[in-house]
């Protein structure tokens, strides 16, 4: 499989600029539906179903006005295709919200669809996919139109994959005029809490808070080895947390931190690497974390505050996997740090004042306010502190501008959300996720363990080419029911799925994070995936430490969190020395084996298990320590 391929595989249409011709429609249609959700989310309550219609509809009629059918489309100029596919949106909606009543009192697949129902329903489904292929590329697409073609065709299949016979009316009845399919949890999500927290963070970004993250992290680590590569680290996660999107903050974070780490010697791929990592790492980080996590709350019931909570130390643990090994490679390969980086003090005066919407979020979770009133809270600080000073002050220009683009920014997330309720409905259809976990049981039998593996290897492979929220969906839907049943918590099995979800962004072949680093790095995307895969390997296997000992979780009492949390923390560093096999020299096999015995057998649960790697662990170092001594004397 060429690159050239892969980058087709990837691409979708080219974005238009909203300040030409099209900005007369596209900008303030943009700016009114970013009011309007502001205002059903969290003042006037309006029935969920029709707020759906309603929001999907100006979406779809925002793709298309957005959005060019290819990545050559003019863009600056609004085709009358793509106007009247827009149009088509609006009047599709309409059409739906004029018969909501009817819809949602109907008897599903007893009350027979009408021929306006088919027309619509129909024109609805396939406005979808053109969507969802122009914003979010071919590879959801195609893997959206492969679930709908085994709920039409599947009854053909031989065997357990073989279904009974689903009909064309029973197929769109589901999908369009119920809560299973397109109007289900995923846009749901994405209405609410993706759309808010998506609010938050532009306002914050436009406010100054992320040239402040990134002085902060120059001023903490920039002048330690390798510099740029932990800004790059710091600044990623910190702006990632509220981006919630891998690829964005590559984007936004990496035009700076990737040509800083190439000047002081990293090559392009490394450097692309890091970067990507970095930025994909905050997905996964509380307090906002990414759209998967909303979406994790909406699919188990779980409140969000409490998946944050038992988030925050697997996040911590990724990025200490991370600082460590991008620690450990500086000093092998002899890269310093910068020598002009801001002073902290200065940082802080500047623009510590951002840290206030941070903990305004934080306290409205730990108060129990709903994911909805916190976003808002959180806005309304960062509003607040902007007010505060006229250098980050704006004005109602600027307010119009940051409801367009916080509008503007979720609308791939919007088509990739519609795309995976058409996934999920078809497989309460057949059946389908119910004979993905007796396959998996199948091949692992009751071994939890080679069952984890496999689906860390499914979600990895759905990631390909996909944005996290739908990985996510389809691995809670195909893999979640299967580690349940082997006794794996809710909370883990689901934060399991969301962590690889995530890290699917940067895994190759088809890593879109990677992708998008690519030409920043002047690197090949592939090479790009593959450092950010090795940058980061350590932080794959921590997943598996919180489904053996949930008090990485925080679940259980004090003494067996903190200890499950030092274990699980000497068990990455040791990995990260056996990984990167340096440690003030270069270490030998015997060195590196030693710590990698540690590092495995101290995410064990069991004690003795624990404490033979703890010796083992200790033997390592004191073979390093005995070399260096040795070395110094000679």
């Amino acid at each position: 499989m060429s690159l050239s391929f892969l980058s087709r595989f990837l691409t979708s249409g080219a974005r238009r600029d909203p300040t030409h011709c099209a900005g007369w429609v596209l900008k303030p249609l943009a700016a009114l539906i970013a009011v309007g959700i502001v205002w059903v989310t969290t003042i006037q309550i309006v029935q969920i179903y029709a707020m759906t219609i309603v929001f999907l509809g100006l979406m779809l009629a925002l793709v298309f006005l957005s959005t060019g059918a290819t990545a050559s489309s003019n863009r600056d100029r609004v085709p009358v295709w793509d106007g009247l596919l827009a149009a088509a949106s609006l009047a599709i909606s309409a059409y739906f919200w004029f018969n909501n009543e009817r819809i949602i009192t109907r008897i599903t697949l007893l009350d027979e669809l009408t021929t306006g129902d088919l027309v619509c329903g129909s024109g609805l489904l396939l406005i979808t996919l053109e969507a969802t292929r122009r914003t979010v590329g071919p590879g959801l697409t195609s893997i959206v139109l492969m679930f709908l073609a085994y709920n039409l065709w599947g009854d053909l299949l031989p065997g357990v994959l073989g279904h009974g016979p689903i009909d064309y009316p029973h197929f769109l009845d589901v999908l369009a005029f119920t809560t299973d399919g397109i109007f289900g949890a995923p846009i749901r999500v994405a209405l609410t809490y993706v759309f808010l927290f998506g609010l938050f963070g532009t306002f914050l970004s436009r406010a100054g808070g992320g040239d402040f993250f990134f002085d902060a992290a120059a001023a903490v680590s920039g002048r330690s080895p390798g510099g740029p590569a932990k800004i790059a680290v710091a600044s990623s996660g910190l702006y990632g947390t509220i981006s919630g999107s891998p690829t964005a903050d590559v984007v936004t974070t990496g035009s700076i931190t990737i040509p800083m780490m190439k000047k002081l010697g990293y090559s392009g791929a490394v450097a692309g690497g890091i970067e990507v990592a970095a930025s994909t790492g905050g997905s996964i980080l509380p307090p906002v974390m990414g759209s998967a996590a909303f979406i994790m709350a909406e699919f188990t019931g779980i409140r969000y505050t409490d998946i944050a909570v038992a988030a925050i130390v697997p996040a911590l643990l990724y990025y200490f996997c991370l600082y460590l090994q991008v620690h450990l490679r500086s000093l092998k390969d002899g890269i310093t740090g910068l020598d002009d980086v801001p002073a902290l003090a200065d940082t802080m005066r500047r623009g510590g004042m951002f840290l206030v919407p941070l903990l305004a979020l934080v306290a409205a979770l730990l108060i129990g306010y709903s994911p909805n009133f916190v976003a808002a809270f959180g806005t309304l600080a960062v509003v607040a502190v902007a007010m505060s000073r006229r250098e980050t002050r704006f004005g109602l220009k600027g307010l119009y501008d940051i409801l367009a683009e916080a509008t503007l920014r979720i609308v791939p997330v919007v088509a990739a959300c519609a795309a995976a309720g058409l996934v999920v409905g078809g497989l309460s259809m057949t059946g389908l996720g119910v004979k993905v976990a007796d396959l998996i049981f199948l091949i692992a039998g009751s071994n939890l363990f080679v069952s984890l593996l496999v689906a860390a290897v499914i979600t990895l492979v759905l990631g390909m080419g996909m944005p996290t929220p739908s990985v996510y969906i389809l691995a809670a839907v195909l893999v979640a029911p299967a580690l349940t049943k082997l006794g794996v918590s809710l909370m883990a099995a689901h934060l399991f799925l969301v962590y690889y979800a995530s890290l699917s962004a940067m895994t190759p072949p088809i890593a879109v994070a990677a992708f998008a680093a690519a030409p920043i790095a002047l690197a090949n995307p592939l090479a790009v995936g593959l450092a950010a895969v090795r940058i980061s390997i350590t932080a794959f296997v921590v997943p598996f430490a919180f489904v053996y000992n949930e008090g990485v979780l925080l679940s259980g009492s004090t003494g067996q969190i903190v200890l499950a949390c030092v274990a699980t923390a000497a068990a990455a560093g040791c990995l990260c020395l056996a990984t990167e096999g340096y440690w003030k020299r270069q270490l030998g096999v015997v060195h590196r084996l030693c710590f990698l015995g540690a590092g495995v057998g101290l995410m064990v649960p069991s004690y003795q298990v624990q404490m033979a790697s703890a010796l083992a662990a200790a033997i390592g170092g004191w073979l390093v320590w005995h070399g260096m001594a040795a070395d110094r004397s000679a």
